[in-house]
């Protein structure tokens, strides 16, 4: 049965309204230090977005994003990728959006450090998607005085690991960037 865009918004905005009037823990994130990022994913890549294109899945139950990145540089993974496709849960197909709460916000033409793995996307087939959510995607970000990368996952509130700690790696200052990439490099073995 498809729905006419009207009733299709409404839906969609009662259901929003139901989320946000949820419990805080509906999407709760315990905080992932570099090295269980690098470690739980098998791709790490610094590129730039190219572009972004939303869709219904086959069932057409859910919406889907496909993100198309240029690495700069495959920090884990194939090396040698000239782009890397993958799939996040969400998006917006004409005026109907599915938000995904606690998921990355990419922009095309925005660059990033994204840590990213095969995964079962709400029971479909297996994507390369970001595991982590917002704590598997770094904006990079030059503000005159070299670039670097602040975790997406700092405006999402994250439980403490086991060491205590609950802000994302780099905290509001971000990461230098030639030092994020340098960690990464040697936790994922710098092969």
């Amino acid at each position: 049965m498809r729905l006419s865009p009207r009733v299709a918004r409404f839906t969609t905005v009662l259901g929003l309204t139901a989320l946000a009037a949820a419990p805080a823990g509906a999407t709760t994130l315990i905080r992932e230090s570099l090295k269980g990022l690098t470690d739980q994913n098998q791709t790490i890549v610094y590129g730039r977005v190219l572009d972004i294109h939303s869709y219904w899945n086959a069932g057409h139950s859910m919406i889907l994003t496909d993100v198309r990145v240029r690495p700069n540089e495959v920090l884990k993974g194939d090396r040698k990728a000239q782009e890397i496709t993958f799939t996040l849960l969400g998006g917006t197909v004409g005026d109907i959006t599915t938000l995904i709460i606690g998921g990355p916000d990419l922009e095309p033409g925005s660059d990033y450090i994204l840590f990213l793995n095969r995964e079962r996307l709400q029971g479909e087939h297996e994507y390369l998607t970001v595991r982590g959510l917002v704590q598997g995607a770094f904006e990079v970000t030059d503000l005159g005085s070299g670039k670097r990368a602040y975790s997406e996952a700092l405006s999402h509130g994250l439980l403490p690991d086991a060491d205590g700690l609950s802000e994302p790696p780099g905290g509001d200052r971000g990461l230098a960037l030639d030092d994020m990439l340098a960690q990464v490099r040697q936790l994922a073995g710098d092969r």
